[in-house]
């Protein structure tokens, strides 16, 4: 990919760089970093893509790309782009590859009443919650669903989920969108459909995970008070999504789309809409087109399942502290739930005009402030609580949204550490039994079903999860709360 965009590139504010509009570009992008961050990731590929976002119809103030940014399936992973769905005749583009093929993967935090003394054998627990936690690339393991199930839980999410014993009624205002993403059409094909009915409350492979962690910093005490985190205490994160159902979901609207693109030189061109985009990643389709419909509403359907399957997991995880502690003094209570990868319409006001906005999170997540009408009770004044997993062998942390108003990246944040290497130079370098040791040697108990996945997910792999913490901030995007040191993890 060309590295045209280093010669458009300038310092636009702390921890922040624009890159001016140029070629296709119809608005300038923006990199949350600073030199040596971007000095350090010069060779990715990703800021190329997020140019190449720039030129999507019907976009609307920059395309972003958040302090995690790393190459992706045409927007780059960390990308937020935003179109104006009242934009032209059919409305700016949707494009399956601004969201991801794991549709509303996301991270959901529990705390619990249990300071890490309070829990006996945590190496046994460790191995318990290994072997109780459905985890790998296949669905074994998963709550068998009738069909009727499935349906409801694709039109209603996670209420749908805790009707069937797979989640409290009480989590859902403390899940983005009370975990639910509204639609009119939940129609999905067989074999999406057939994914689903045996994957709900499994984690999947690769970045997903079930850890237990304890909170090692309070950096907010407003905030920490109001998020319900405290020094020393027990918490569990879940990092998971749609399973098979969503990436069976993204790939076929992908290859669907892309069947209206052919090369046009050095482009890809679309006769039906008269769209051209310099990726045939980028395939899109007007937001109020057939095709946009259709995909808009398969992957709120998906992201309905994500939301109950990180619910079905958390009863899980309820079940087992339970059994392990012979009573329910845990206490697991749902801290906050948040999609990565999703589309959707929101409000925004956009070079001072209010804009019904398509906006496009691709492992972003949303920094809501604490005045939005969205947020519960407890998050006013305060701010959404923006949920970041780090590495396994590091931290993850917790930030909270504006006190009040918006930032101006669409409310958005960033969404983890972001990888520094791809999975094959993981593998090529990493030790895993080198690994497994140093990890034993901080008190980290992890538990994983195929060794690939412990290499590809190293810390090495990742970017320093602090300093990508510290860039959020500095680009004023999200604030830091508290820090959450990893003590046991789950992985396929």
């Amino acid at each position: 990919m060309s590295a045209e965009w280093k010669q458009h590139l300038e310092q636009d504010g702390d921890a922040r760089f624009r890159i001016k509009a140029h070629g296709s570009m119809r608005v300038d992008a923006m990199l949350v970093a600073d030199e040596s961050h971007i000095d350090a990731n010069s060779d990715d590929r990703s800021p190329a893509q997020l140019v190449n976002t720039a030129s999507m119809p019907g976009i609307v103030g920059e395309a972003w790309a958040m302090a995690d940014w790393h190459f992706g399936y045409g927007f780059p992973i960390g990308g937020v782009v935003a179109t104006d769905i009242d934009w032209g005749e059919q409305g700016g583009v949707i494009s399956p590859g601004g969201v991801g093929f794991d549709i509303n993967c996301g991270v959901r935090l529990c705390s619990t009443a249990l300071d890490i003394d309070q829990i006996h054998d945590l190496p046994g627990l460790a191995k318990k919650l290994s072997n109780r936690i459905p985890a790998g690339a296949s669905g074994k393991g998963g709550v068998n669903l009738q069909s009727s199930q499935l349906q409801d839980i694709l039109e209603r999410g996670a209420e749908a989920s805790a009707d069937l014993g797979w989640g409290l009624h009480e989590d859902l205002k403390n899940i983005e969108s009370n975990g639910l993403l509204e639609g009119d059409n939940r129609e999905l094909s067989e074999r999406a459909i057939k994914r689903g009915l045996k994957s709900l409350g499994t984690l999947g492979s690769g970045n997903h995970f079930l850890e237990l962690q304890v909170v090692d910093r309070i950096v907010d005490d407003k905030a920490s008070k109001a998020f319900g985190l405290r020094l020393g205490q027990v918490c569990a994160m879940i990092h998971t999504g749609s399973r098979g159902l969503g990436h069976q979901v993204c790939s076929e609207h992908v290859a669907d789309l892309e069947t209206n693109y052919r090369s046009f030189g050095n482009s890809w061109h679309s006769d039906d809409w008269n769209i051209t985009l310099p990726d045939r990643q980028l395939a899109a389709a007007p937001f109020h087109s057939r095709e946009g419909q259709s995909y808009f509403e398969a992957m709120m359907a998906a992201g309905n399942f994500a939301f109950a399957n990180r619910s079905a997991l958390t009863q899980r995880l309820r079940q087992n502290l339970e059994r392990h502690l012979g009573n329910d003094d845990a206490d697991v209570e749902v801290v906050y739930d948040v999609c990565h990868n999703i589309a959707k319409v929101e409000e925004h006001i956009v070079h001072g005009s209010s804009c019904n906005c398509c906006v496009h999170r691709k492992g972003a997540t949303r920094a809501l402030g604490g005045d939005h009408p969205e947020l519960a009770d407890k998050f006013r004044g305060v701010g959404q609580p923006v949920l970041i997993p780090g590495d396994m062998g590091t931290a993850s942390w917790v930030l909270a949204g504006p006190i009040n108003g918006s930032n101006d990246a669409f409310s958005s944040s960033c969404h983890g550490a972001g990888r520094r290497l791809s999975r094959t130079a993981a593998r090529k370098s990493i030790d895993v039994d080198e690994l497994l040791s140093s990890l034993k040697e901080k008190g980290i108990h992890v538990h994983a079903r195929t060794p690939n996945v412990l290499a590809e997910e190293a810390p090495d792999a990742y970017k320093d999860v602090d300093e990508v913490i510290q860039l959020t901030a500095k680009a004023d995007l999200a604030r830091p709360v508290a820090r959450l040191r990893p003590i046991a993890v789950i992985k396929g």
